[in-house]
């Protein structure tokens, strides 16, 4: 009997750890997730926010199934790429995008990270120069690497083999650099022709990113349409000007001009 009794304690013994085991597992979970890049839901903490010239917290913003844009076995897009300012959601959630790689404050990565902030980098090799390593940095916080050429050349009017050497050329040096092959585009200047499509769908681009509005030093300025920011606009947080804003102060300034809206921050990525 007493051996029993025994057996039955150190069984006990056995379930509660086993139990006190399981109970720590969605925690080690969600440990591991975070670990693996996946953002937990939820506001930033009240003081990240505040750190960043909020007066609230940025809203989660809703997470929508991937809708990728299929490629063939070579990489290549099968039709044109489409041609966006602003992406038709009812979401409410802006975009920020960022252009060329001058600006590399590492301040903004961490305000990328406080915040959980989605930012879509469009990077020109030759501007980028030495500073790949900063991207890197935001791309291990979940930021999109796409392409913004090779040297930030006027692309329309320009050969088909020019263009399409520009675009693939930076392909293949985002590839080598930061493991990345995008599948956006954005053209420098915002300038393109058919060829460019067409040089740009066999570098395998889905699609050509413009922007409807754009963060000046003054004040966000909108190429059409409203003077006010909606669901699914595209933002240019720019132009990069050394004797105004810094580049955390005017992504602040569209935060608060977003929230203004009700109106919160979502990964382009995922919309296209």
């Amino acid at each position: 009997m007493t051996r029993a009794r025994g057996l039955a304690a150190a069984l006990a013994a056995a379930l509660l750890l086993a139990g006190c085991a399981q109970s720590v597992d969605p925690i080690e979970r969600l440990g591991k997730k975070a670990a693996e890049g996946v953002r937990p839901h939820g506001p930033a903490p009240d003081r990240n926010y505040r750190h960043w010239g909020l007066t609230e917290p940025l809203p989660r913003p809703p997470r929508p199934a991937a809708r990728p844009l299929g490629l063939t076995p070579d990489g290549t897009a099968h039709h044109l790429p489409r041609v966006l300012d602003h992406v038709p959601t009812r979401d409410p959630v802006v975009f920020l995008t960022y252009d060329d790689g001058a600006e590399r404050d590492p301040r903004f990565v961490d305000m990328v990270r406080e915040l959980r902030l989605p930012v879509s980098m469009f990077l020109t090799d030759s501007v980028v120069g030495p500073g790949y390593g900063h991207f890197a940095r935001l791309h291990g916080l979940g930021a999109g690497i796409e392409n913004h050429t090779l040297d930030h050349r006027a692309l329309a009017g320009q050969p088909y083999a020019g263009q399409r050497a520009e675009i693939c050329g930076q392909q293949d040096r985002l590839a080598s650099r930061l493991g990345v092959r995008p599948r956006l585009f954005r053209p420098p200047y915002g300038a393109y022709d058919a060829t460019t499509l067409r040089a740009a769908a066999r570098c395998g681009i889905s699609a050509v990113v413009l922007w409807r509005a754009a963060m000046t030093p003054a004040d966000l300025v909108f190429s059409r349409g409203d003077h006010h920011l909606a669901p699914g606009d595209i933002v240019l947080v720019g132009p990069d000007e050394s004797t105004g804003p810094n580049l955390r102060e005017r992504t602040a300034g569209v935060l608060r001009g977003a929230q203004r809206r009700g109106l919160t921050v979502g990964r382009l990525e995922d919309y296209l």
